[in-house]
Parts: C-alpha cells; sequence; structure tokens
C-alpha cells in the first residue's frame, strides 16, 4: 500500500514534466515557423555586408589606392587590438553603456510603475513619457548640443555656470552625451518594464498585503522576481544598442576629447582615413564583441520563461 501510494504521486510529475516538456516544444516550433520569414529578409539584408567586411578585414587596402590591394590575413586585427587608441574607445563605450544601462533601468522602472499605477489621463501620461523616445536620435543630439554649447546655450546661464566648456573637456562632454542618451532612450526601457509588470500577477502583491508585507519587501519579492525576463529584455536590448551609440558622439565632440567609441573609431578608420580593411577589421571586432554581449547575457541571467507564462 505504501508503494501504491508513493508511486501515484511520481507518476503524476512526471506526466506533468511530460505535458509542460510537450507544451513548451510546441511553442518553440510555433515561435520558429513565426519568426522564419523575418530572419531569413534579415539574413538576406545584413549577411552579404557582413561577409564583404569580414573579406576585405584580411587585405591592406585603402579607397584612395583601389590597385594597391594585398592579402595581410589576421594582420588588421593584430594592429587593432595592439592599438591603445582602440582600448580606451572600449573603456569609454563600456562607460556609456554601463552608466546609461543602469541610470535608465532605475527611473524607467520608476516611470513604469507611474504608467501602471495611473488613475486617471492614462493615455496622457504614457503618451507624455514615451514622446522623448519618437524623437529621431540626431535631432535630439543637435539640441543637447545646442543646449550646452558655449556661445548658444542656456543651460551655463540657467544654472549660474559662466563661461563653463561642456565640450572642452572629456568628462564633461561624455556628461552631457550621457545625459542625451538617458534622455532619449529611457522611455523604451519603461514601455518594456509596463509590459513586465503587466504579467505580474494582482493576487499575489495582495496576498502579501495581507501577510503584512511593507510595499519595499513588496517590490523586492514580488514584483521584481515576477518581471526578471522583461528586466532581462530591457537590458539586453539597451546594452546592445549603447554599446554601438554613434550619433550622439558625432554631432556632439567628433569624438574629439577623447569621446570616441569603437563605432565612431570603424567610421572615422572606414570613411575619414579611407583604411577599409582595418575599419573593417574594428567594425568586425564590434560586431564580435556585440555577440559575445549578447550570450553573456542570455546564458549568465538565466530566467525561467515558464514562470512567466503561467506553467507550475
Amino acid at each position: 500500500m505504501m508503494t501504491a501510494v508513493e508511486t501515484a504521486p511520481t507518476a503524476g510529475r512526471r506526466a506533468g514534466r511530460a505535458e509542460i516538456s510537450d507544451r513548451s516544444r510546441s511553442e518553440r516550433r510555433l515561435g520558429l515557423i513565426l519568426s522564419a520569414p523575418a530572419v531569413i529578409v534579415m539574413l538576406l539584408v545584413t549577411a552579404y555586408p557582413l561577409i564583404n567586411a569580414l573579406y576585405l578585414s584580411l587585405f591592406s587596402y585603402r579607397l584612395t589606392a583601389p590597385d594597391d590591394r594585398r592579402f595581410v590575413g589576421l594582420a588588421n586585427y593584430g594592429t587593432a587590438l595592439s592599438d591603445s587608441l582602440f582600448w580606451q574607445d572600449v573603456l569609454t563605450t563600456f562607460l556609456v553603456t554601463f552608466i546609461t544601462v543602469a541610470v535608465e533601468l532605475v527611473i524607467g522602472f520608476g516611470l513604469a510603475m507611474v504608467m501602471h499605477r495611473a488613475l486617471f489621463a492614462r493615455r496622457t501620461v504614457r503618451t507624455a513619457i514615451l514622446l522623448p523616445y519618437g524623437i529621431v536620435t540626431v535631432i535630439s543630439a543637435f539640441a543637447w548640443r545646442y543646449a550646452f554649447d558655449l556661445q548658444s546655450g542656456f543651460v551655463n546661464s540657467w544654472f549660474g555656470l559662466g563661461d563653463h566648456a561642456w565640450f572642452s573637456g572629456r568628462w564633461s562632454a561624455l556628461f552631457v552625451i550621457i545625459l542625451s542618451e538617458i534622455w532619449k532612450t529611457t522611455p523604451f526601457v519603461s514601455l518594456l518594464l509596463l509590459a513586465g509588470l503587466a504579467q505580474v500577477p494582482r493576487d499575489l502583491g495582495e496576498a502579501a498585503t495581507v501577510d503584512g508585507a511593507t510595499a519595499w519587501q513588496r517590490l523586492r519579492r514580488v514584483t521584481i522576481p515576477n518581471m526578471k525576463a522583461a528586466i532581462l529584455v530591457a537590458v539586453l536590448f539597451r546594452t546592445l544598442d549603447a554599446w554601438r551609440i554613434f550619433d550622439n558622439v558625432f554631432i556632439m565632440t567628433l569624438g574629439q576629447e577623447k569621446t570616441e567609441t569603437l563605432s565612431f573609431l570603424t567610421y572615422r578608420q572606414t570613411i575619414t582615413r579611407t583604411a577599409i580593411g582595418l575599419g573593417d577589421a574594428v567594425g568586425v571586432l564590434l560586431f564580435l564583441s556585440v555577440v559575445l554581449i549578447a550570450v553573456v547575457f542570455i546564458r549568465g541571467f538565466r530566467v525561467d520563461l515558464s514562470q512567466v507564462r503561467g506553467d507550475r
């Protein structure tokens, strides 16, 4: 009798696991079918430029001397990786990415809570919060540049900073670049986190309130654990986007005062110096770093998606 009683729950658990496994397999298959057309189009659009860039990175090749193309193998990669400027740009890119993503995550979560709990004029509140994200990045960058400009800007006069030249030093210039990036893309983070808040079961929060949990305890033990997937997606998307920052740097400083990022270094080597081989090598390294970041996030911060969709 004891054996029979113990066997029944075990069999039930195995059946439950099999059912969840079948459901997950079916959803995965459906996801592949639905995403296949978009993936195929993206591959057709991006495959040739990537392969061509990888091919040209193996040559010493300049636009000013198109006939003087020599195969150099991995020499361009060695030149880039051994140059202190490359690693300085890596550090600058890392600082911009880390600070912007961290600040955007905190502010975006607060804005998401405001949009989620708005009792009246909810559409107006959401539109006002998301408005900066709808502005073209180039226009936004020009607006911030003129606001902090020594001659035409109003920031110095408003805050009584006198003749402080924001773009004449590395850290002050990076401050403006980071500030403009945060203002522009925080609404995107808040939108993703808002979707995550909508997935948090309301009854869990109510049960925690009945049990005497404070607002901070409910946030830390109920809300955040149930929206880990949304947080991961927001951090991943913004990290990949911030790591490739170009527009703000190009418009505000042109990479001067040690504000150059990896994307701008690729542009400068390829377009300004017409060193196609070396520029493509830097571009390939940038692409590989983006892939590495994505792998680290997905593998290192694993989220149980079965909890998000309600499986048990």
